[in-house]
């Protein structure tokens, strides 16, 4: 039976039927929680609240059309459907970026330059491998026939952040969908407005019944229950390293297989043969872009000795001039953080910098008393072995390294027990190496044909999940 699970909105939004949504399962007892505007702390939904039950009926919906429409539907019939789902997120831009920026506090004009585009780039993507997915014949021996052939893994449980909901979900629907997946998504219990919307869009394209599902609530419930279901056959799951060690021991019961991106510490290295406005300007993008609450975030800016203090001095700069504000305003830069929770634990991070000996440049406080705005930090003198240096804030916050030579900066971009990403900027390096699992972490590129002195476009290396669903 199809059922549905309603998201109650308490306030009005111009232009957008921001009121309902679809999913497998409705919640028996009513409990619900509420969702907030971080940059108002004003309630702005009140979102059906999932257990175990709508979990087994979301996984037994999806089971159900696995087994029926979705994998037995040709494939060139699905990657339409995905088409006419992505062709439908486009006409609704305008109503999906408000709702996205609303409940994550999202700078608006982001949201629509990043956001939505990669989501809708996803979705068009997988739509076209939907009817290219292949086995092939392998040659053994001449009395024998032997191939191998690419089949949907199941039902597939994506688990989504809060800090890009749109996007990061986009990541994880679109391939399983064109594999023949079907999957039942648990949204991140701060940002489950998006999901709901697009999730009623699949249903208008003509997304079989059944085919996504999404069960809204806290992860240690929704979330759990689907890790340890015995019919989920795969999660894929974007968060923290801690909750990643729990779902791979749920995993372990019925050998679901698991795709986990657990975060990052990754390191912007500045040499002194860079542009140094250009690098500086990129190095506060990659730490203050989206409140740097971002996994690949370069969170660690390594500096050549020679030029440390006017790259310190530059990013200062740069980050006082950005403007904080109204996510809802185009002209905004830096919105508030996710929630108060994460705001204190920015602040905290703030407070061990300082007390480890780092220097505060500037930033690193709560603006205003509505909302969880926070002025971006960077800290000056960090030793590496500092935890500002070491663990992941997930804020405006950024430690500015000093290093002497090649070999130096390696050590300390490979000195962490994160390896998601790096960026350069120099003017000409080919520097790499490779830590103790083998991903390659840090790369500088040569010099180009012309004698420009700009630094070279931050050359960056991305480790991520292997989303493995065929």
């Amino acid at each position: 039976m199809q059922t549905r699970q309603v998201v109650f909105l308490t306030g009005a939004f111009s232009g957008a039927s921001l009121w309902h949504m679809l999913t497998s399962s409705s919640s028996e007892e009513s409990r619900t929680f509420e969702s907030l505007n971080p940059a108002t702390e004003q309630v702005i939904a009140t979102v059906a609240e999932g257990n175990e039950i709508d979990v087994d009926r979301a996984v037994a919906a999806a089971r159900r059309a696995f087994e029926g429409p979705w994998r037995t539907m040709r494939a060139a019939e699905r990657g339409h459907v995905l088409l006419k789902w992505a062709e439908l997120l486009r006409r609704h831009v305008d109503e999906i970026a408000e709702l996205e920026s609303l409940d994550a506090g999202k700078p608006i004009a982001a949201v629509l330059r990043q956001d939505i585009p990669a989501a809708i780039d996803t979705l068009t993507y997988y739509a076209g491998w939907a009817d290219k997915i292949s086995g092939e014949v392998v040659s053994t021996r001449d009395d024998a026939l032997t191939y191998t052939v690419r089949e949907p893994v199941g039902v597939v449980a994506a688990i989504v952040p809060w800090n890009f909901p749109l996007m990061i979900g986009m990541w994880k629907l679109a391939p399983a969908l064109a594999c023949g997946c079907t999957v039942v998504m648990k949204p991140a219990e701060l940002t489950s407005l998006s999901a709901l919307r697009i999730a009623e869009l699949a249903l208008e394209a003509g997304l079989p019944p059944g085919v996504l599902n999404i069960v809204t609530g806290p992860g240690r419930v929704v979330g759990d229950a689907l890790v340890n279901h015995p019919d989920v056959d795969k999660v894929t799951f974007t968060g923290s390293p801690g909750v990643g060690r729990g779902i791979m021991r749920g995993a372990a019961g019925n050998f679901k297989r698991v795709s986990l991106e657990l975060g990052g510490k990754s390191a912007n290295v500045i040499f002194d043969d860079a542009d140094l406005d250009a690098a500086s300007k990129a190095a506060a993008a990659g730490i203050f872009f989206n409140a740097g609450q971002v996994c690949s975030a370069g969170s660690r800016v390594l500096v050549q000795e020679t030029v440390y203090d006017d790259v310190v001095e530059r990013l200062t700069t740069r980050a006082e001039a950005l403007r904080i504000g109204d996510p809802a305003d185009r002209a905004t830069v830096l919105g508030p953080v996710i929630s108060e929770k994460q705001m204190k634990s920015i602040l905290d991070y703030v407070d061990i910098g300082q007390k480890e000996g780092a220097l505060l440049t500037t930033g690193g406080r709560r603006v205003g008393d509505r909302g969880y705005f926070i002025s971006p930090a960077v800290f000056a003198n960090v030793k590496h072995e500092m935890r500002i240096s070491q663990e992941e804030i997930f804020g405006p916050v950024v430690s500015v390294i000093k290093f002497r030579d090649e070999a130096d900066a390696l050590r300390i971009a490979n000195g962490t027990a994160y390896s998601l990403a790096a960026d350069k900027l120099a003017h000409e390096r080919l520097v790499y190496d490779r830590n103790s699992e083998g991903i390659l972490v840090v790369i500088f590129r040569k010099r180009p044909a012309s004698n420009d002195r700009r630094a070279h476009g931050a050359e960056r290396v991305w480790r991520n999940a292997d989303q493995r669903y065929a």
